[in-house]
């Protein structure tokens, strides 16, 4: 493998605009700093070199083998056809000695013989022997050499008896023996070549094998090669990837606590790092939203006491008089103050349900008894308006914070049980979907309109439903509910009714798994 690698580069610089590129390539890579070379830009570089010098050394390879092969196979054919052409012309020749020969012997009678039938003969001969001459100068191969000898002996064999019988008046051997083994020479050299030719042919598509065999062999080393380079590439890049997908995701679904590391690149790094300094600064921001809420609540409680204390002697009797506009007065400044002190603790209870403290931890959950508990709780409410719930519940077990998912199903069911009409029926259904836990409450009240979907879960709404004195409230309950439901990953949306049916009906959707881990 190190050969055929030395081999290519040899030829990749033998070739010029080859030969700057490998320079641009080389430069570029000295330009990059050490620091840098981790950088995704530069791994996308390098990722690319990887996988396309190989991919260009194997083409490159196979187009100098079907060179090499072509012009292989190119000689191979020029030699094969010189050499067919020479043995013919020599085979073409011994025939033409052979009809020579005979003629002159068939005129052995020197008074029947013309002169120039001894010129012609011997002319044949020169012109046979200059074709086996030529046959061998091709280097041909050790037998078809021998058989060239043979073939010659034979025919100078009958040249001396037929010349020596111009002197002794006779022949030692029978003519027809002597051209039979001449003929016979002819065809065994004539055969022979045949095999020589399939031979040369045989060993070609054998090399030309061995080749292709090669090719595909140190093509699939360097594909492999270009694989493992850009596998390695894509499980760094992919794990970086992930892990910044992974944070991503967890900040948004309120998993703030742990740090954010992502390791990889240079650049998606620094993006782990910005990440980390969001997470930091949620954390900051959350944690003052629910300070200043606390510290609100807290500043507003001593002044409502002295506004009770206030109210207190103003509806005390001046001069044992009664004044029954100080009655009324204090008593609207009393329901204000409990409106204020609702909306206080309210706040109180708000800051409390921070994400982010660390004492806050899940643990396992019978959601269907936890509803259970809370619709046994409201008996007494409902008895007093004549309203029903129509439960349909199944055991769901759920991992989350007990007091948020109580207050959960508490919110939905006040707010249900406070809006619906005299007689009316809640409806509550409480199952799973896949991995999500659903819970929808239903009830038979007025509804929200269109236009309040949007701002009914935001801090100190009332729509027009609230609006009515027996509804009034501090609107931090459907609040409070999105908190809770975002702490648990989950989502909570108004829907539309039922067929034929009318009111509100609030779904909550919780994922049973971790879906951001």
């Amino acid at each position: 493998m190190p050969q055929f690698i030395s081999t290519i580069i040899h030829k990749f610089r033998a070739i010029p605009v080859l030969s700057r590129m490998g320079q641009w390539i080389t430069a570029t890579l000295r330009r990059m700093r050490l620091p840098n070379l981790f950088s995704l830009r530069n791994i996308i570089f390098i990722g690319f070199i990887t996988a396309v010098i190989p991919l260009f050394l194997a083409v490159l390879y196979a187009a100098f083998a079907m060179r090499e092969t072509a012009s292989l196979g190119k000689t191979l054919n020029q030699q094969v056809f010189e050499e067919t052409k020479t043995v013919r012309l020599a085979l073409q020749k011994s025939s033409d000695i052979e009809r020579k020969a005979r003629l002159f012997v068939l005129l052995s009678d020197p008074s029947l013989r013309q002169p120039y039938e001894r010129q012609s003969y011997e002319n044949t001969r020169n012109t046979f022997k200059k074709a086996l001459d030529d046959l061998l100068t091709l280097n041909v191969d050790n037998k078809i050499a021998l058989r060239v000898n043979e073939l010659a002996e034979k025919e100078r064999l009958i040249y001396e008896q037929i010349i020596q019988s111009e002197t002794e008046n006779k022949l030692k051997l029978p003519v027809d023996e002597a051209f039979q083994g001449l003929r016979e020479a002819s065809n065994t050299l004539s055969r022979e070549f045949e095999s020589y030719v399939e031979q040369k042919f045989d060993e070609l598509h054998q090399q030309t094998q061995s080749l292709e065999q090669s090719l595909l062999i140190k093509g699939a080393a360097l594909l492999s090669i270009s694989v493992i380079f850009l596998t390695s590439l894509l499980v760094i890049l992919s794990r970086s990837i992930r892990k910044l997908d992974s944070s991503i995701r967890k900040l948004g679904a309120g998993y703030r606590l742990e740090p954010i590391v992502v390791t990889g690149p240079n650049d998606l790094r620094y993006l782990g790092d910005r990440l980390e300094w969001l997470r930091t600064r949620l954390l900051e921001l959350e944690d003052s939203k629910y300070r200043w809420m606390e510290i609100v609540a807290e500043e507003i409680e001593k002044p409502l006491e002295n506004i009770v204390e206030l109210a207190a002697k103003l509806a005390e009797d001046t001069d044992g008089a009664f004044d029954s506009q100080r009655l009324a007065m204090a008593i609207s400044l009393s329901d204000h103050v409990k409106t204020l002190q609702t909306v206080s603790a309210e706040l109180i209870r708000f800051s409390q349900s921070n994400p982010n403290r660390q004492e806050t931890r899940k643990e396992a959950v019978n959601l269907k008894a936890l509803l259970e508990s809370v619709i046994a709780a409201y008996q007494t409410r409902l008895q007093a308006k004549s309203v029903t719930i129509k439960a349909l519940a199944r055991p769901v077990k759920f991992s989350g914070i007990p007091d948020q998912l109580y207050a959960v199903i508490d919110h939905l069911l006040s707010n249900a049980v406070k809006y619906s009409p005299e007689g009316g029926e809640i409806r509550v259904m409480l199952r799973t979907s896949g991995v999500l836990v659903d819970l929808e409450v239903e009830d038979e009240g007025m509804g929200f309109d269109p236009d309040e979907r949007a701002k009914v879960f935001h801090p100190f709404f009332s729509g027009k439903a609230a609006q009515t004195a027996d509804a009034a409230g501090a609107g931090m309950g459907l609040a409070m509910v999105s908190e809770y439901v975002a702490n648990h990953q989950g989502k909570v949306e108004i829907i539309e009714s039922r067929q034929n049916q009318q009111g509100a009906r609030i779904r909550v959707q919780l994922p049973l798994m971790d879906s951001v881990e």
